[in-house]
């Protein structure tokens, strides 16, 4: 009986191993419309998704919204994420299970997509970044979401383009939003300061700006910029850890003290795994994100409903 009970739990191991290699497979080539499908076995009965919604005429778009199921005392906190895939590839509704899982958690969450290279050269990106910040800004209440409690998340092209939103006020001015709308930002694995432009997809989105230190994030730290976590995998080949540390440093020296949090042997599609719920690891990222979320909610005034902590209804 236990030569059967061993080999069953080998056979699970080796199922799980498998899987764990088909998610990297799939992040790499796009194909996380299979990975969101698998994770929603485990996210479906606990948490509400929306269908996707437009806040723009062209296809990418939209926002996918998730929130725990039942009813809240009082609004809860919003988080934003942004998808990556070197700003060529991605689809908002593929990354719903970023959202779902942090649904779970008791956030109201949104993923967010925008327009791709060719046609989303910079800035559209961050125009529709700004843009659909401000559907949320407008729409979110209807959804249980505090518009005053908006944080963003991102990984890698997604990453940079949440810390250009979050740095550079130019972006949310053009579209009448308030550079305090934004509460804190937390960047997976993103490029932050990659002069000179070295690789097909950086050159592709960032050839024609006419100033390419106004493309990085880097150039626009500063002590009035709002919380950041930057996380990054040791391992990461694709984006080199040296991007958060850039960052972290440029923040710390400006007067906001920035810290990278390098997880050891995670990868850059790893990173972004980590946030579903079959492939959470030890935890070790989602821990980090949900403690930054926790301790920005936490400081937030105490007459301010940003003082009410996620999670229960």
């Amino acid at each position: 009986m236990a030569t059967i009970v061993g080999w069953l739990l080998a056979g699970i191991v080796l199922l799980l191993m498998a899987g764990a290699g088909f998610w990297v497979w799939a992040i790499r080539t796009q194909s996380v419309a299979t990975l969101d499908r698998i994770d929603a076995f485990y996210t479906s009965g606990k948490v509400e998704q929306s269908a996707p919604v437009a806040y723009g005429s062209l296809p990418n778009q939209k926002v996918v919204v998730a929130r725990p199921l039942g009813q809240a005392a009082r609004p809860r906190p919003v988080v934003v994420f942004v998808h990556g895939g070197s700003w060529a590839k991605g689809d908002a509704a593929d990354y719903a299970y970023v959202a779902r899982n942090l649904a779970a958690e008791g956030y109201v969450a949104v993923s967010a997509g925008y327009r791709l290279v060719p046609g989303g050269e910079f800035p559209a990106m961050l125009q529709d970044g700004a843009r659909a910040l401000r559907w949320v800004s407008e729409s979110i209440g209807a959804y249980g979401g505090d518009p005053q409690r908006i944080y963003l998340m991102g990984h890698s092209a997604g990453a940079y383009n949440i810390a250009m939103l979050a740095l550079d006020p130019r972006w949310l001015e053009s579209e009448g939003l308030p550079r305090s709308l934004i509460k804190g930002a937390i960047g997976l694995a993103g490029p932050y300061d990659f002069l000179p432009l070295d690789s097909e997809s950086t050159r592709n989105a960032f050839g024609g700006a006419k100033d390419l230190r106004e493309t990085q994030p880097v150039s626009f730290a500063g002590a009035d910029a709002p919380p950041m976590l930057l996380i990054t995998g040791d391992a990461d080949q694709t984006v080199r850890p040296r991007n958060s540390r850039a960052l972290a440093d440029a923040l710390t020296r400006a007067g906001q003290a920035t810290e990278p949090v390098l997880v050891p042997g995670m990868t850059h599609g790893g990173i972004v795994m980590a946030l579903s719920r079959p492939f959470a690891g030890d935890g070790t990222v989602k821990a980090a994100i949900l403690e930054f979320l926790a301790a920005q909610e936490a400081a937030a005034p105490a007459t301010s409903s940003a003082a009410i902590q996620p999670g229960g209804g």
